[in-house]
């Protein structure tokens, strides 16, 4: 009699364990699919300053069109971009193309001055700091939840599940690592 009792015991224990192990890893999913959207909220923001940055400059640097058009095409490769990984190579390319343009207009006094350009300045700024705590956010969720999904006893619930690893959002080339200067 004690020995069924025991036996159920046990049995109830590791089905609550897998329940509960099956929500936490649920949870982590969850959070990290937020984590992302959030990112891509951000980047959003970003998109939309990009083009009102480009008219701002345009008038300004006529002869400056192929550093124009290289950020806007980075703009729309980075919202055709779905994964991680296509996210992280776009984001390089539009610091890249940002850091070109304001590089540049260092050598336009009056546009540096413009209240408009001012503006826009301060909104990328704001935005680009967001961005990276997005960034962090995503990726130390990723991190606990690959973690989770890698460890004992969880990872028997995930492999049988079918829950996999996440990306971080990493960018690979060193240069695009750097913080997009923005000073006028």
């Amino acid at each position: 009699m004690w020995a069924v009792l025991v036996f159920l015991a046990v049995i109830v224990a590791l089905v609550i364990f897998g329940i509960s192990a099956y929500n936490g890893l649920v949870r982590l999913r969850r959070e990290t699919e937020n984590a992302f959207s959030q990112i891509d909220v951000q980047l959003k923001r970003r998109y939309d300053v990009i083009p009102n940055l480009v008219e701002t400059v345009k008038g300004y640097m006529k002869h400056e069109q192929d550093t124009l058009e290289r950020v806007i095409s980075a703009r729309n490769r980075a919202l055709g971009a779905n994964s991680v990984g296509e996210k992280a190579a776009a984001e390089g390319q539009v610091a890249s193309a940002l850091t070109g343009l304001f590089a540049l207009s260092e050598a336009y006094p009056e546009l540096r001055s413009n209240e408009n350009m001012l503006s826009l300045q301060e909104e990328l700024k704001s935005t680009e700091n967001k961005i990276s705590f997005a960034r962090q956010y995503y990726n130390n969720t990723v991190t606990s939840y690959n973690t989770k999904i890698e460890t004992f006893p969880s990872n028997i619930i995930a492999n049988s599940s079918g829950f996999k690893p996440k990306d971080l959002f990493e960018i690979e080339d060193p240069i695009e690592r750097q913080n997009v200067k923005v000073s006028f």
